[in-house]
């Protein structure tokens, strides 16, 4: 194949990450299933999610720190972090999806900036359509910041993957691996 190519299918010969790579879309098809279940949630059902995942982590913090704080205290910290778990829950689902969608295609693309640039734009896409998906439910609307703020989380995934590749090529290269 010539080195234009952005896709040259030439699998590497390791059974496992061919393994990992068949695991790696089997999950990712279980991550678009959430995500876009949880876009399928009306406004009030994702905000109630939203307020009861951030409501147990107010407790379990409370718990954590030993405060007895009244109630007041907790709905305002409730109130404070809502927004913010929120968004962090779209970064992370995100980053699993620039991790998983990086093993998928691990095996089967040569390195270099064309795969990274690849695994991006599909992490685009996939938040674009997510947020197009969210104008046609009830209470909410898309938005183009967490397009770019899933986009980050995929981009975050996707470094992780290229440090640990990084670290482990280090290590082969020393013989520690």
């Amino acid at each position: 194949m010539s080195k234009g190519k952005v896709i040259s299918f030439e699998p590497k010969k390791k059974k496992c990450q061919v393994a990992v790579s068949i695991l790696a879309a089997i999950f990712l098809v279980i991550l678009y299933y959430a995500i876009f279940s949880f876009s399928e949630q009306d406004g009030e059902t994702s905000g109630h999610l939203s307020h009861e995942v951030t409501k147990w982590i107010v407790e379990s913090w409370e718990r954590l720190i030993g405060g007895g704080w009244t109630e007041d205290v907790k709905n305002a910290w409730i109130t404070y972090w809502e927004h913010p778990v929120r968004k962090l829950a779209h970064f992370t689902e995100y980053m699993v999806m620039g991790i998983l969608v990086f093993n998928v295609w691990n095996p089967w693309l040569k390195k270099g900036w064309k795969k990274n640039l690849l695994i991006i734009v599909w992490v685009f896409v996939s938040a674009s359509l997510d947020e197009w998906h969210q104008t046609f439910i009830a209470d909410r609307c898309g938005n183009f910041w967490d397009v770019l703020l899933d986009t980050s989380g995929g981009c975050f995934g996707l470094l992780l993957c290229l440090f640990f590749c990084w670290i482990t090529s280090r290590k082969k290269k020393k013989g520690l691996a």
